[in-house]
């Protein structure tokens, strides 16, 4: 259920829909699950055996492979709590957002109210501009609900997981069928799955489409290796792996009839084509949606709702991020739990502080593009590299089959050592291409550095810190 909870977040209810409308709607289904079953699935099997098989932290789960591969465990920890640091801001403005449904306060200007109003943008990254004080409310009340979710270790977890899975699921399904019910909501579903059987011809779909699954299954980021060292000895890996991808998969489907129903609905409303509506990134959920929200009957009600399902889709994957570097840290230098939940939370929280300023929204996207693009394709082909080539994969492949009713067969061998590390080389070679032919959004090259070197420095800071409450080295 943590798994589920982790790989289901905001990202399913905005990326996948607007993914899919631009690689050729119904026909980008296609590449889409055939990465989900050649990638997504293997992928998830590899992370869950190692996690079980260790019974460890990542760090310690790759020092116990190999003691010179223990800084690759640390590096796929550090990722998520990057991610943690944006993430978590992205939920506080639902969290406003959702205290704004009850007298629509962003009345019928949704844009400027969202970027000059609620966010005070500034001109340029460089300006920072004053902090939001609802951004920063919002931003305490998060980081606040993670520590007490974490601090307790994994029963807590448990017991989180058993209501914030289901509950939002319940509301997107309650929604859909809302939207469904809407003037025009057909045009946009025919928009969503009409198929443009053309776009298979063209490469980029299909790297589109390995890069949505890898993205929103939450591989490569220390977390399912976590999750799994939880697991019972006689756990049914395999099911496990094929029931967390295909719960991701199936909501971020979902989803797009949550999204394209209201889509359709409001371009009907306004006369203005679906193609002309905005409907990428933050923009969907708190511009896009909120216009949507206010032509519709009983709209605070409606509002309310969408905005505590994307809060509670969101808070199991902000907390799966920061478990890994705790526990991690747990494992390396004996801290307690608690303790170590207090420090991260913290050094979470300050590190979330930029995007409270009027030049966040900036960085937020800087900094997501280039974790994106670059960090999470890195750390996965270090992982397939590593484990595939670095120590004798059948044992992963064995110690799964031990306790799994569907047993898995050399192909997934071929998968993880040629066919996953081939797409991701490609993945990661076609985005530095584009960088560096079309610079990200226009920014000069300072830009691009700031966004490649801020996990590096992130954990040379987080290195220090330990170092001084240790009062010993830390090897890196």
């Amino acid at each position: 259920m943590a798994a589920v909870g982790s790989a289901i977040g905001l990202g399913n209810v905005w990326r996948f829909p607007y993914v899919c409308y631009e690689n050729g709607g119904g026909a980008f289904l296609i590449p889409y699950f055939v990465a989900l079953f050649t990638a997504g699935i293997p992928l998830m099997v590899l992370e869950f055996s190692v996690g079980h098989w260790a019974r460890k932290s990542p760090p310690e789960a790759f020092k116990k492979i190999g003691k010179k591969w223990e800084w690759a465990g640390w590096w796929t920890v550090l990722i998520p709590f990057t991610v943690a640091a944006y993430y978590v801001v992205v939920m506080a403005w639902c969290f406003s957002y959702m205290v704004y449904s009850a007298d629509l306060r962003w009345g019928l200007h949704a844009e400027q109210f969202f970027l000059k109003n609620f966010l005070g943008v500034t001109s340029n990254p460089l300006i920072l501009g004053d902090i939001r004080i609802p951004v920063f409310l919002g931003l305490i009340a998060i980081w606040v609900c993670i520590f007490l979710i974490l601090y307790k270790g994994v029963k807590r977890i448990g017991k989180v997981v058993a209501l914030t899975v289901p509950i939002p699921t319940f509301l997107l399904i309650i929604l859909t069928i809302r939207g469904l019910t809407l003037p025009g909501s057909i045009e946009g579903i025919s928009y969503y799955l009409t198929p443009n059987f053309s776009q298979l011809l063209d490469a980029n779909v299909w790297l589109a489409a390995y890069a949505q699954v890898f993205f929103s299954l939450g591989l490569a980021q220390g977390i399912m290796i976590t999750y799994a060292s939880y697991l019972k000895r006689k756990s049914d890996i395999t099911n496990n792996a094929i029931i967390t991808s295909l719960a991701d998969a199936g909501t971020s489907f979902l989803a797009g009839f949550t999204v394209f129903s209201v889509v359709g609905y409001l371009s009907a409303s306004q006369g203005i084509s679906i193609e002309n509506l905005g409907i990428a990134g933050p923009y969907l959920i708190f511009v896009t949606y909120p216009t949507a929200i206010s032509l519709l009957p009983v709209a605070a009600l409606f509002g309310v709702i969408f905005y505590i399902a994307l809060l509670t889709f969101g808070i199991d994957s902000a907390f799966s991020m920061i478990e890994p570097i705790i526990s991690g840290i747990n494992g390396k230098w004996k801290i307690t739990k608690a303790k170590a939940t207090a420090i991260m939370c913290t050094f979470g929280f300050f590190a979330s502080l930029i995007f409270t300023t009027g030049s966040g929204l900036y960085w937020l996207e800087i900094l997501d593009h280039f974790i994106a693009n670059f960090g999470i394709v890195t750390i996965g082909l270090l992982e397939c590299l590593i484990l595939g080539w670095g120590f004798n994969l059948h044992r992963f492949r064995e110690h799964a089959n031990k306790t799994s009713d569907i047993i898995i067969g050399r192909w997934w061998d071929v998968l993880i050592k040629f066919v996953i590390p081939i797409i991701l080389v490609i993945l990661l070679v076609a985005s530095m291409l584009d960088n560096i032919i079309n610079p990200y959004m226009g920014y000069p090259w300072w830009v691009i550095l700031v966004g490649g070197m801020t996990p590096v420095v992130t954990i040379f800071l987080l290195s220090f810190i330990l170092m001084k409450i240790k009062g010993k080295g830390v090897k890196t």
